[in-house]
């Protein structure tokens, strides 16, 4: 384990209830920032991402998915229905800064640790929830889930051409932008506690995300009664090419049409559609030719050709190919560390880059409950409170992990 006591959140400590996505995106990004961040989870099956394959070997348990989300934390084991581990909890939340789930509104009350209870204990605490709707409202009950976001907010229906299927955006969007939103109202929180000496509520959802992120869509809509869709833009779009696909976004320049008209060798269609109106109109027109230049030749050909008329274009390509970009190396997005059982782990790192805090992984994502005796022991509990806390956890812990 490496630690530096420059990152911005050395001291820090934050109780992280959270699982899946929404919630560990944030708490790892948290962790990144120096947070000791002690993650409380099931005694042998620990949270649900660590069960998306279905296996239940350590390794299983230990899975990509899981690790992509949980480094620079650590691990308790606690069965939270016994009161010996309730009290555990209440011991931590009253030397801690931050307490996070992505529950359903109501479960944290149920579990005894909702904000009233916690702010009793602290009143420093800052209650930090990630949910799919909000915590109140006619969706509230409802399981929160990025592609029902997607949906529901219409980012599933604005399509670039009104003829493509509607189709689940492949990538966990919804969550992501959630978890980095609950950052932001985490880190707002702790400066506002260092003002007012106070802890607060902050909430976050999946759905007010989704939103937020459509304000130049949502506003011009509002505003004029018509939509706006970038995607659709008479000069843009995803084009094949003889041997793979480029895209193209025909703005932010005096003629572009003209320019475009230029890089494929034909005439000038600007001169019959001079303005967008007169190309939105023609869409379907101009479209056709593009996609009959663009399928004469290589994407290679077609990106240098664009590229000299300085037009916005680049290839479309796999995750696979971005990874090994020279440009991915020099952005210091690839990171790797040692983990106990996967050996040397090549991750992304963090996106935040600190000129005087510089990203590092001081911790492997934990195995289950491989921090519950160091963290009971911090909190002054000794081994008959971990027994009676912890139910089955400790005949879950890698023996070659031990205490960290």
């Amino acid at each position: 384990m490496s630690s530096n006591s420059n990152l911005p959140l050395d001291g820090v400590r934050i109780v992280d209830f959270t699982q899946v996505m929404l919630g560990p995106c944030a708490t790892q990004m948290l962790a990144d920032f120096g947070a000791d961040v002690i993650k409380i989870e099931r005694p042998g099956s620990g949270e649900l991402s660590r069960n998306f394959f279905g296996g239940t070997s350590e390794a299983d348990r230990n899975n990509p998915v899981f690790c992509s989300l949980n480094r620079n934390k650590r691990s308790v084991t606690l069965d939270t229905r016994q009161e010996s581990a309730k009290e555990a909890v209440y011991e931590l939340v009253r030397r801690s800064d931050v307490v996070v789930n992505n529950f359903r509104p109501g479960v944290m009350d149920r579990m005894g640790f909702g904000y009233e209870k916690l702010r009793e204990i602290n009143p420093r605490i800052i209650f930090a929830s990630g949910t799919g709707f909000g915590p109140t409202g006619p969706y509230a009950h409802k399981g929160g889930q990025d592609v029902l976001s997607q949906a529901l907010t219409g980012v599933m229906e604005r399509r670039a051409d009104d003829d493509t299927p509607r189709t689940i955006y492949a990538t966990a969007l919804c969550d992501y932008t959630a978890g980095m939103h609950l950052v932001q109202g985490v880190l707002a929180a702790l400066l506002a506690r260092e003002k007012t000496g106070r802890g607060q509520e902050v909430s976050v959802s999946l759905y007010d995300s989704m939103l937020a992120m459509q304000m130049q869509e949502a506003s011009h809509l509002m505003t004029t009664d018509q939509e706006l869709n970038w995607a659709a833009m008479p000069l843009s779009g995803v084009f094949e090419t003889t041997d793979g696909a480029l895209v193209l976004v025909g703005a932010f320049k005096a003629n572009p049409l003209r320019d475009i008209c230029r890089a494929l060798g034909i005439e000038d269609l600007s001169e019959i559609y001079p303005d967008l109106p007169a190309q939105r109109a023609g869409k379907a027109e101009l479209q056709r030719r593009f996609r009959e230049g663009f399928g004469s030749n290589t994407t290679e050909h077609w990106i240098a050709r664009l590229e000299e008329q300085d037009l916005l274009c680049a290839e479309v390509r796999p995750l696979s190919k971005a990874l090994t970009d020279p440009q991915t190396i020099e952005n210091g997005m690839l990171e790797s560390y040692d983990h106990p059982l996967h050996g040397e782990t090549r991750v992304i790192a963090s996106p935040v880059h600190l000129s005087e805090a510089p990203f590092i992984v001081r911790r492997p994502p934990p195995c289950i409950g491989e921090h519950t005796a160091e963290v009971l022991a911090e909190l002054g509990l000794g081994e008959e409170r971990e027994e009676a806390a912890v139910s089955d956890a400790m005949a879950s812990k890698p023996q070659a992990l031990g205490a960290a």
